[in-house]
């Protein structure tokens, strides 16, 4: 069972790394920072429709500052929908303004409301922490998702990650008659298969969200991350294999029951070989990434000696333990997975 007792250290972004968002547009100036949304002066416990607590508190300003602020914001919207057009601006405002200050870096969420038809958006406004802007970007280049983000100076802008939280998937719809146990199961061993090779850590139910597409004669599923805090921090392999917390167990046992340990080699091997595309088609942009990232301190050295020890046991492969950084890690595993065959199983 992988358990994390611990808040991570919230790291800067580096001079190396500043220099890869600059390069390909992620760091963009912005009329408001994080900083800026702590001046709020009262708040009030934000209840769900089921009437429980969020754990999110909705915030308020002062009167003399709350027209800037709202205006503001709805700036940084139209730069992240909309490649900074701010005539997308005219029908929007902006209908809450909510903190978690149970998150890590205690991020912010925006709600935007179209007024002409009620409809709605969120985006989040957060601390910028290098664990997490390295997690977002290797979402975008490695996985089968796309990731809108930009940072100004130690502030981050995300997008909204749509679908159902896996916590709330597993509590209100596995039961549903028309699940499709085999494709669910399927997309948790390849959304496991994702994690571990670039070391994406604490992907609990509560941590991703599940995507539900109907097809012509099905339903298609995927798993999306949603929580990049854990990228290559902790120093025990475990936490990078979604199929260790205890919170999954119930996506485990449909895939206990539905696949056999053939089948699930099968979808190992297929979700390595989409990796090795999408690696291919951003060969330059990744080894730039990981020659930032091997040169970044977004861990300590306990951990990344204590992890190395477990990926060389778990390749058999010695060359990890040579590694000195959670870069380094991640460029070893990576390299390893896209010529290696599974060598671990499910569970």
């Amino acid at each position: 069972m992988a358990i994390i007792s611990k808040k991570k250290n919230i790291y800067k972004i580096s001079a190396t790394l500043r220099d890869y968002l600059k390069r390909h547009d992620r760091e963009i100036k912005l009329p408001i920072n994080y900083k800026d949304l702590l001046r709020y002066d009262n708040s009030i416990a934000l209840i769900d429709q089921r009437g429980k607590d969020t754990f999110w508190e909705t915030v308020f300003y002062p009167q003399d500052e709350m027209k800037d602020i709202h205006h503001s914001v709805k700036t940084i919207y139209a730069i992240l929908k909309a490649d900074g057009d701010l005539s997308v601006m005219e029908h929007l405002f902006v209908d809450r303004i909510d903190l978690c200050i149970f998150g890590n870096t205690q991020p912010f969420r925006i709600r935007i409301v179209n007024r002409i038809n009620d409809n709605f958006d969120y985006f989040y406004i957060k601390n910028a922490d290098a664990s997490r802007v390295y997690g977002l970007e290797l979402e975008h280049l490695l996985s089968p998702n796309r990731i809108s983000y930009v940072v100004h100076e130690e502030t981050l802008i995300e997008e909204h990650i749509v679908g159902i939280p896996g916590d709330q998937f597993i509590k209100y719809h596995l039961n549903d008659k028309n699940l499709n146990q085999i494709r669910l199961a399927k997309e948790f061993v390849k959304f496991n298969e994702r994690c571990f090779v670039r070391l994406l850590g604490d992907m609990h139910s509560s941590n991703f969200v599940i995507d539900i597409t109907p097809d012509f004669e099905e339903v298609d599923y995927r798993l999306r991350a949603i929580d990049f805090d854990q990228q290559s921090y902790e120093g025990r392999k475990a936490i990078y294999l979604p199929q260790y917390f205890k919170q999954n167990n119930p996506l485990i046992e449909i895939g206990l029951k539905c696949m056999t340990p053939e089948t699930v080699k099968q979808y190992q091997k297929e979700e390595r070989s989409l990796i090795a595309h999408r690696y291919k088609a951003s060969k330059e942009k990744v080894n730039e990434l990981l020659a930032a990232m091997s040169t970044d301190n977004i861990s300590t050295p306990k951990n990344v000696k204590s992890l190395a020890k477990d990926l060389a046991r778990h390749y058999n492969n010695d060359d990890f333990l040579h590694c000195n950084t959670m870069g380094e890690l991640v460029r070893k595993s990576l390299e390893t997975v896209l010529n290696q065959k599974p060598t671990y199983q499910f569970p």
